[in-house]
């Protein structure tokens, strides 16, 4: 891989290399950490970031639910996502703001210094080359998400992460393109890192947060986006089995974008490759940053 040159850390801008950190920093060895996930978009308007703000406040409230102090305020780290942006020259990217327990104690309630950083780095489709236009192949994997009211899934923090890494090696281990994890209920959750949508006679269907799933900024997006092109939307408890009779299912994420699924466990979703309400809605996303959709709902923000 190749880095970029600067990073934000700690308050200020710095060389790539010089951002560390101690190897007995509460987070590296208990998971104390949470983040963003943002892209940075080219459009005939110069580079904006989606949904900046939104996903910032997220970072803020993922903190808050696991008691993890913030040493700065929105503004501040909106501000070091568009300086590190501008200070590498990127006219795209990706964004991951991250705050964790540093080095200060070294028991599970210690009370240290919290850490946080921007970095941002180009990055291509997550999932692989071709992908958002050929879909992949996916399978349910053998590792559930984690029961309610054990570790809250509505945070984005750095330990839930643990789970989303089994699903996704064992998929890839298979010679899958990505996991789909089931809810301790046995019914549908999620991705290994994203969010989850089938299709159904023209209507979106996707799970509740109820299902150990983080509300993604993404899903929400399309979600609105669907709605107002007049597709409906509905939120409902999924069974595993609804994978094998959907005529399609699609994948979304800060970093997966919007990516078809053309087959689960070895059976073939539909055609076998992106249908109708997939490509609607990646034309009315990807539209966002080409003009051709409208910004009506303030996502842009201007780097």
């Amino acid at each position: 891989m190749e880095y970029p040159n600067w990073i934000w850390h700690n308050g200020s801008i710095k060389p790539w290399a010089d951002a560390t950190v101690h190897v007995m920093a509460h987070a590296l060895h208990y998971g104390s950490s949470v983040f963003e996930g943002i892209r940075c978009y080219d459009t005939p308007n110069g580079p904006v970031i989606f949904r900046l703000t939104d996903h910032n406040k997220r970072l803020f409230q993922s903190a808050r639910i696991h008691e993890i102090d913030m040493p700065y305020d929105l503004a501040t780290i909106n501000a070091a996502c568009r300086e590190v942006i501008r200070k590498n020259e990127f006219k795209t990217g990706y964004l991951r703001p991250v705050a964790f327990r540093g080095l200060g104690g070294f028991g599970l309630s210690a009370d240290t210094p919290t850490d946080v950083a921007v970095a941002t780095w180009k990055m291509g489709a997550y999932l692989g080359d071709g992908v958002l236009e050929q879909g992949i192949d996916a399978c349910v994997s053998s590792w559930q998400r984690f029961a309610p009211n054990t570790i809250p899934a509505g945070a984005k923090a750095g330990g839930n992460y643990l789970s989303g890494q089994l699903v996704a090696r064992e998929a890839r281990r298979l010679g899958f393109g990505e996991g789909i994890a089931l809810a301790s209920t046995g019914l549908l959750s999620e991705g290994a890192g994203e969010n989850l949508f089938l299709v159904f006679d023209g209507v979106l269907h996707t799970t509740p947060v109820s299902a150990a799933l983080l509300n993604g900024i993404t899903r929400n997006s399309l979600m609105t986006l669907a709605r107002d092109a007049g597709i409906d939307v509905v939120e409902r408890d999924l069974p595993r089995e609804y994978l094998y009779l959907c005529d399609e299912v699609f994948m979304c994420g800060t970093a997966a974008e919007i990516t078809p699924i053309r087959s689960v466990d070895g059976r073939q979703v539909g055609s076998g490759r992106a249908g109708p309400v997939t490509l609607t809605l990646q034309e009315l996303f990807f539209g966002l940053f080409s003009g051709k959709t409208p910004d009506k709902y303030g996502w842009l923000e201007a780097v």
